[in-house]
């Protein structure tokens, strides 16, 4: 155990390196995505574990649980790494002598408990990762005093949904600064071979101790009854290390500096402690919590299992720190039976650390503008470090889970028609990038669609791979539906999937041609399923229930309606015409290589045409409100409007493109179907007729599903700060409803949607989350870039007021520009050296040891800016990275 001082390449020889290592692995080269942070924070409570009759995931396989019993389907930890298929497992577990348990996995609550939604109870944060995984650090803050799991579930079950969550902070635990701060360094010496250096910090003013264990250990895939599936790989004790073999992977070696003592158990369930039965080994899973905290003689003498720790004891004096330092290397291909080799803790380990630290700078330097402030950079790398880290293995064959494992009980006969039981073609077995690791450690299409915009800053290669895997047909249901998410996955999503891929392709340089077409292929499926599925009226106008925004309605979208009808939606309209312009986008591209996709250019000029004019037609725009609302038709052909200001009304906004004269004269074809619907269908004038110069003397003509005139009068609601516009972006729901909620009566019930800036009080949709006023960013996000999109067609010559009744004039450009800072500031720091998404917590606001390291939160205040719901969503949050890409990009100066 030592410090490293070893100096880092100069920034020259830095400079491409990480760029090298992508390029390699993207040829095949060199897979150096092979290892990485695909371990999940959370496998516990997760729909792919829960064998239960009625779907109660977190009452099968609680926390407590966790600790004893094999998870079936992927594992989770601390800081965890894995391979690409998850043969093996490392991650950290930690003690400070006074919990109950081993600390070897994060600790939160369900809805249930007493919380808004899933949430953990925890503080850590992912610092730092390149795209290949070649530099990695995650921090972690680990109290000295015992853990209060009691007090957190009985305080947070005692509390409604209108109060706020009793929080870790809250407890008192951090008010005298005696907690660990315990950092994890990675550094990758090639694609199989990662040195690490973990740093236990005692900031506290007395001397303390800690027991650190760093852990390796195989996934079981040998007890589940499986033809062919009974190998049983090994970890032997070996001193100071850990050696693994595996039929698969071949040899593997943990080894650490100074003299830790190897604990061995197997990977098995302690079925006696759960259920009072004999169990498969007599040193279970928790066998090294049981030795470690109670001294009970649960290892294996023999020095042998499938998952094994080596135990450090450190004692750190008040205000010091100790390193321990470690290296995991495949030493050998299959068998590797022979004696495994040592590995270099020393000079190659100190150099191959500093190097990947200075080669993860310089990558990073040429991703982030200089125009950028360097708070403005740290939010941007760690924005990225989180969806970094969020990749994760993702194993679920639904055929096999519907039916159970052979050497297990049988499913209850109800989850035959129970959830996700029309999915059975899907078998997942890929490394995914997930909303956040551990409140939802599962994949979500339309957040992956966001993540991948920013994900493509760094790794386009990654975040095409993750575009075309949900398209792919054992993702796809053969019907063309997206996949939603596990807990249901015949979920509707937003259709973004073109959209983002038409995004990566842009970050990508507009070069590869074949992921856009393999990606057209198949949403021409999806556009289909919607158009047969979510126009049940045949008009050209969408349902699609809540499509992303949960609550944002008067009652459940995704349910039974109160009365009978169909509810036609503003926002599924507006999505579906978006789609529609994006497909004819991609089609236009894929022209100038491939003449037959001009006539799908000219079916989708058709098709959105159609639907832009029927969101007028069927009444979803209220002209003297200047905004679109839900409109629920009754049988009797009455319409009855929803008047709930929201974002709803607001999409509608994102269905934008321009033609440029030069794609008319390309595609004569599509010019004259244009000319055609202006001549003989003059109804279409609105959506299809605006026309002016571009700066470079084209005629471009702009194709939107809110007209020019349409589109001042609503932007003039959306940037109304009585209304949409906060200091910290857009609000999900107009502010006039604070005052005036909106009330309809349906069915002999009142339905009521009032503002509420932070955390739901109504229970619709699982009372999971709240879009009934918070800002969240992937809706920012495009309205920001539709905005954008406008202002490419009208320049300067469009000025609107801004903000509304303020006097002030400003371009679509000089819009974007401000909503996308009032954005970003909710994470950097501001004139008084506070970040919004702090709140009032002072810790977080003003500690030197906490207030740098900053959480991505699901959403926010909509009148503070105060991060709300999952804590570490860094998913689609981190969509403030390319906002800052963006805003501090390179302007081209004055000719």
């Amino acid at each position: 155990m030592c410090m490293i001082t070893d100096q880092p390449p100069s920034a020259a020889t830095a400079g491409d390196a990480e760029r090298s290592r992508l390029a390699e692995a993207d040829s095949g080269e060199r897979d150096w995505r092979a290892w990485g942070p695909y371990l999940s924070e959370r496998a516990w409570g997760t729909v792919r574990e829960d064998y239960s009759e009625h779907g109660t995931a977190w009452d099968y396989f609680p926390h407590d649980h966790a600790r004893s019993r094999t998870y079936r389907w992927n594992e989770d930890g601390m800081a965890g790494v894995c391979d690409d298929r998850q043969t093996f497992c490392f991650a950290l577990a930690l003690w400070n002598g006074e919990d109950p348990i081993l600390k070897e996995r994060m600790f939160g609550l369900g809805g249930d408990g007493g919380n808004h939604g899933e949430d953990v109870k925890e503080y850590w944060w992912y610092q730092d990762s390149t795209p290949t995984h070649s530099w990695m650090r995650w921090r972690y803050h680990y109290p000295q005093a015992a853990y209060p799991y009691d007090e957190l579930v009985s305080v947070n079950g005692l509390r409604g949904r209108d109060e706020t969550e009793y929080e870790l902070v809250d407890t008192g635990i951090f008010d005298d600064d005696r907690y660990w701060a315990v950092t994890v360094d990675y550094a990758k010496a090639s694609p199989t071979d990662l040195c690490i250096l973990i740093t236990a910090a005692n900031r506290g003013d007395q001397a303390a101790r800690l027991h650190v264990l760093p852990t390796l250990w195989f996934r079981n895939t040998w007890s589940w009854g499986l033809p062919g599936r009974d190998r049983v790989p090994t970890l032997t004790g070996d001193g100071n290390r850990l050696v693994g073999e595996h039929w698969i992977l071949g040899q593997l070696v943990l080894e650490g500096d100074g003299e830790p003592t190897a604990l061995l158990c197997d990977n098995e369930t302690n079925t006696e402690r759960l259920w009072g039965l004999p169990g498969r080994s007599p040193y279970p899973k928790d066998g090294i919590n049981d030795h470690v905290v109670d001294g009970a003689a649960t290892v294996n003498p023999a020095g042998i299992g499938t998952k094994g720790a080596l135990h450090y004891v450190l004692d750190v004096p008040a205000g010091g720190q100790a390193q321990i330092r470690l290296r995991l290397t495949r030493t050998a291909p299959p068998p590797g039976t022979e004696p495994a080799p040592r590995l270099d803790l020393g000079r190659d380990y100190a150099q191959t650390l500093a190097a990947r630290h200075a080669e993860a700078d310089a990558f990073f330097a040429g991703v982030i503008p200089p125009a950028a402030t360097p708070d403005e950079a740290a939010v941007a790398r760690q924005a990225i470090a989180g969806l970094m880290w969020g990749k994760q293995f993702y194993h679920f064959d639904v055929r096999q889970w519907l039916d159970g494992d052979p050497a297990s009980v049988p499913p209850p006969p109800g989850r035959r028609h129970g959830r996700n039981s029309a999915w059975w073609h899907m078998n997942s077995f890929d490394v995914i990038s997930m909303p956040d690791p551990w409140e939802y450690p599962w994949y979500a299409a339309w957040d992956l669609a966001f993540h991948c915009v920013t994900i493509a800053r760094v790794d386009p290669g990654f975040a095409k791979q993750q575009l075309l895997l949900l398209l792919r047909e054992w993702y796809l249901h053969p019907n063309g539906q997206i996949p939603a998410y596990e807990w249901a996955f015949g979920d509707v999503n937003p259709p973004v999937h073109a959209w983002a891929a038409l995004r990566v392709f842009e970050i990508d340089g507009r070069r590869d041609h074949d992921f856009l077409a393999r990606v057209m292929h198949k949403l021409l499926l999806n556009f289909t399923w919607w158009v047969n599925r979510k126009d049940t009226g045949g008009n050209n106008v969408f349902e699609g229930g809540f499509l992303g925004l949960d609550n944002v309605g008067p009652f459940d979208r995704s349910a039974a309606l109160p009365v009978a009808g169909v509810l036609e939606q503003s926002d599924g309209t507006g999505w579906m015409a978006m789609y529609a312009l994006n497909l004819l986008d991609m089609a236009l591209v894929l022209t100038a290589h491939d003449p037959t996709y001009s006539d799908i250019a000219t079916k989708f000029f058709e098709h959105f045409t159609y639907i832009a004019a029927a969101a007028y037609d069927q009444g979803l725009w209220d002209d003297e409100d200047c905004f679109f609302y839900d409109v629920l038709r009754l049988p009797d052909g009455t319409r009855v409007p929803l008047r709930v200001r929201s974002v709803v009304g607001l999409l509608p906004l994102a269905a934008t493109t321009r033609l440029t004269s030069t794609t008319l004269h390309r595609l004569p074809e599509l010019g004259a179907r244009l000319r055609w619907f202006l001549t003989n269908r003059p109804e279409y004038a609105d959506v299809l007729g605006a026309r002016r110069l571009a700066p470079d003397g084209r005629q471009q003509r702009l194709l939107s599903m809110v007209g020019p005139d349409q589109m001042v009068r609503l932007l003039a609601r959306m940037l109304d700060p009585e209304e949409f516009l906060s200091p910290y972006g857009l609000r999900t729901l107009s502010r006039r409803h604070l005052d005036k909620p909106f009330t309809v009566s349906l069915g002999g019930q009142d339905f009521t949607v009032g503002y509420e800036p932070a955390e739901s009080t109504s229970g619709l949709f699982g009372g999971n989350s709240n879009w009934r006023g918070p800002i969240w960013m992937p809706t920012n996000f495009l309205l920001v870039c539709a905005l954008r999109d406008y202002a490419a067609f009208f320049g300067d010559d469009l000025l609107v007021e801004y903000p509304t009744r303020s006097g002030v004039k400003r371009t679509l450009t000089e819009v974007a520009d401000d909503l996308s800072a009032r954005l970003i500031s909710l994470f950097t720091r501001d004139g008084w050296g506070r970040r919004p998404i702090y709140g009032a917590c002072e810790l977080f606001q003003n500690h030197p040891d906490w207030r740098d390291l900053v959480a991505f939160p699901e959403y926010f205040h909509g009148d503070n800016g105060a991060g709300l719901g999952a804590w570490h969503q860094t998913g689609w949050t981190a969509l403030v990275a390319d906002l800052i890409l963006t805003l501090r990009r390179p302007r081209p100066g004055p000719e």
